[in-house]
């Protein structure tokens, strides 16, 4: 049995506990909230499910003990990080990040290996709303020159970034590029909107050297990824569709599916 601890109760955490629900190997046990929230999620969730803004390590070593597989899934926000999964880490649980942007962030990266290491686990990071990544960082191996990653999202979906100094997103009647620099820069400007760049970046030629552009486009109703990559291997070229979630436009519906597929991956025989 799998003990699930959720970071995070959002419209992403509750796609992917929708989508469990028929998976008899998976147990939410654990939901770890913001302060303020705990009362509410209560409610929506019942009994039988630990609810709380700080995560209860001695309640998952007692699943260890016994026998289960403790596995913490992030779909928080960055923070979330730093506050929780750090620490998850040292005290020897697994755990699964969707923030993948905040690895743009100084020294961070370095930091959730050292926590891993000390806590003899792994942290998986999660492709999230983009396809490929496999044959990406199979392609590293033999070595990368370029890799180009361009997002395209319709207005609204840059919502509460700074895209909304530099154009008007809701009466924007063209395409417009929004950003044009490295994954690293993407990441920091637009950390919602971005995880994509970085995963792309952190599968391939790092945030420095991986070329990004950000685009705003009202012609469009779906989130567009698009990498282009060259290298000893050949070169490859993927486009990929994604449809939002309905509740929550800056998020790809595909971003839910990859936290689903990794954790039944966790308890199924075969997996793929």
């Amino acid at each position: 049995m799998m003990q699930l601890t959720l970071l995070g109760f959002g419209a992403i955490a509750k796609e992917v506990l929708e989508r469990l629900k028929p998976e008899t190997g998976i147990r939410l046990s654990q939901v770890v909230v913001n302060p303020g929230r705990e009362s509410a999620v209560r409610e929506q969730l019942g009994q039988g499910v630990k609810v709380g803004s700080i995560m209860d390590h001695d309640l998952m070593h007692q699943w260890q003990a016994q026998g289960d597989q403790v596995m913490v899934l992030e779909c928080a926000s960055h923070s979330a990080l730093l506050t929780h999964v750090l620490a998850a880490l040292r005290e020897g649980f697994e755990c699964a990040i969707l923030s993948i942007g905040a690895l743009s962030e100084e020294g961070l990266p370095e930091q959730l290996d050292e926590a891993a290491r000390a806590g003899q686990t792994q942290v998986h990071l999660l492709s999230g709303a983009i396809g490929g990544i496999d044959a990406l960082a199979s392609a590293k191996l033999m070595g990368l020159e370029e890799v180009i990653y361009t997002g395209r999202k319709p207005p609204l979906g840059f919502k509460g970034t700074p895209a909304e100094q530099l154009v008007e997103l809701e009466t924007l009647k063209h395409a417009h590029v929004l950003l044009s620099g490295t994954a690293r820069q993407a990441s920091r400007l637009y950390p919602k909107n971005a995880n994509v760049a970085a995963t792309v970046s952190l599968a391939g030629l790092g945030l420095d050297a991986t070329k990004v552009q950000l685009i705003a486009d009202p012609s469009i109703s779906q989130n567009i990824h698009e990498i282009k990559a060259k290298g000893a291997f050949g070169e490859f070229h993927m486009t990929l569709m994604g449809n939002p979630l309905p509740n929550n436009p800056k998020t790809s519906a595909l971003t839910v599916l990859s936290a689903v597929r990794f954790l039944l991956n966790q308890v199924r025989p075969m997996t793929l």
